[in-house]
């Protein structure tokens, strides 16, 4: 995510973190880790970022990518959720490349879930992070916060959210394609985001998605989220008012703007919030790897969410 380094964030103070694994998550590649705990679990979703890293390098159009798809895929399998693929070709300053957008819909209010092909059907709520790593020709870069933390992230939380009583239904969105090709600017980014935007609008039903939260780089062990600075007022208060409720000094009360994944769905439009610690020492180094991602602070953002959901819910249901 190059385009964040016109958008630095204030330094870091010193922050404790306390990890508190509720479970032992020992489990054999390819298997599902095992026993649920209630709620959202961040050594679950470590135990999926570790399983992630181990696939290596997951850049957009490679068979790195297609292995995370495919891994994905199966872990929402085992939740009883088909994941449904949205296939573009992307034109990028290396050629084209074939990227994919992975989405699985959770239901919510009468029970009906959107038409996955077009999205229609019902309003909803979209949770969404990018699952593609950035391609560095120096040093194999596997990754673990960005992208690992999100798309783990978003694994755990559908296990959350499917025995919830849901009041409108939730999209989960795994976006390909995040990474600049070669370096951000013009238009070589965020190119999965851009596509779904696109083909909601070509369709009619860009009014259909009420609002997005964006999760990215969240796994840090010395996590503090700063409130990003072009995403939607109420929607970023509500989240932050949640975090002070449960005392998570992790979400700061100070702002910076990043480019991200919600711009294109701010530009159409859509209330968007942007949840993310770009304040990481070892982005885009070959330093992102395991032991920089806490599963403590998965948990922060995994908590917060899910005690802000009741009041975005509540905002978005037409009366």
């Amino acid at each position: 995510m190059t385009y964040r380094r016109a958008h630095a964030a204030t330094p870091k103070a010193a922050a404790a973190v306390t990890i508190v694994l509720l479970v032992s998550l020992g489990c054999a590649h390819g298997q599902t880790p095992a026993p649920p705990a209630q709620g959202f679990d961040g050594a679950r979703a470590h135990e999926h970022v570790r399983r992630l890293v181990a696939i290596g390098p997951r850049v957009a159009g490679t068979p790195g990518a297609g292995q995370a798809r495919e891994y994905i895929t199966r872990q929402l399998q085992a939740l009883g959720l088909t994941a449904d693929e949205q296939s573009f070709e992307a034109a990028t300053p290396a050629g084209p490349v074939k990227m994919v957008n992975l989405r699985v819909t959770i239901p919510g209010g009468d029970g009906r879930a959107p038409d996955p092909s077009t999205g229609s059907g019902q309003d909803r709520l979209i949770i969404a992070g990018h699952y593609d790593t950035k391609r560095f020709r120096e040093f194999a870069f596997v990754g673990a916060n960005d992208a690992g933390s999100s798309t783990a992230f978003l694994i755990e939380i559908a296990r959350a959210l499917k025995n919830r009583k849901n009041a409108l239904p939730i999209e989960l969105l795994f976006l390909d394609g995040e990474e600049a090709v070669v370096e951000w600017q013009g238009t070589d980014h965020t190119y999965g985001s851009r596509y779904y935007v696109e083909t909601a609008r070509k369709a009619g039903t860009l009014t259909h998605i009420r609002a997005l939260v964006l999760v990215d780089m969240i796994g840090d062990r010395d996590l503090q989220i700063s409130r990003e600075s072009n995403s939607t007022a109420w929607l970023t208060d509500i989240i932050w008012t949640s975090a002070t409720r449960l005392k998570r000094r992790e979400f700061l009360d100070r702002e910076t703007a990043i480019e991200d994944d919600h711009l294109p769905f701010l530009q159409a439009g859509v209330p968007s919030v942007d949840i993310i610690d770009l304040d990481y020492p070892a982005w885009h180094t070959a330093g992102d790897t395991l032991d920089k991602v806490s599963a403590g602070s998965l948990q922060v953002v995994g908590d917060v969410l899910l005690a802000a959901l009741p009041e975005i819910e509540k905002k978005l249901i037409k009366p």
